[in-house]
């Protein structure tokens, strides 16, 4: 008997098939979501050092309010606020302060001076006028100060919430501290 040949070896080139594209694709975008995530981006930015302590004020003005003074009373002993910025929620950054910002009438004298006194309303019109100094993390960067992986600058509005409140405001000033 002959003794049998070697069929010839298998082709060493693998043709790639619709499901074998498919799973590529998506193992890519996978670890291209874990790379570019903002969670995993922060946490390195804090590890590196590139986070620093950001100071913003954010005012709040004619919010209609049962009671402004118990509101404020509540933010201080809360101590801490949720932010959303650019409809995008931040998390939870510390307050500073609350200053109650009062509402003020200007009328022009007969004689050209502008006069300016406390309006009487507020008492019997309760409406919210605040500045909240919010102390969180951010990197300052050419366009302004990114926070909370958005970008921040003044006139930027924001909302805040506490336990019993959700209020709407406007970014009034933004101090980078140097650590």
């Amino acid at each position: 008997m002959a003794p049998e040949s070697n069929p010839a070896p298998p082709s060493l080139r693998r043709s790639w098939g619709l499901v074998d594209l498919g799973a590529a694709l998506a193992v890519v975008l996978a670890a291209g979501g874990v790379i570019w995530s903002p969670k995993l981006s922060t946490s390195v930015a804090k590890a590196t050092g590139a986070l620093t302590p950001v100071i913003v004020s954010v005012d709040v003005r004619g919010i209609p309010v049962a009671n402004p003074t118990a509101l404020l009373e509540q933010a201080r002993e809360e101590g801490k606020v949720a932010i959303v910025i650019r409809n995008q929620p931040h998390g939870t950054v510390a307050i500073q302060q609350v200053i109650p910002l009062p509402r003020l009438l200007s009328a022009v004298q007969p004689n050209g001076t502008v006069v300016s006194a406390v309006d009487p309303n507020q008492k019997y019109l309760a409406t919210l006028d605040a500045r909240f100094v919010l102390e969180g993390q951010g990197r300052k960067r050419g366009g302004g100060v990114v926070f909370g992986n958005q970008n921040l600058k003044i006139g930027t509005p924001v909302e805040i919430e506490g336990n019993n409140f959700r209020i709407t405001g406007t970014v009034t000033n933004l101090k980078v501290q140097n650590s």
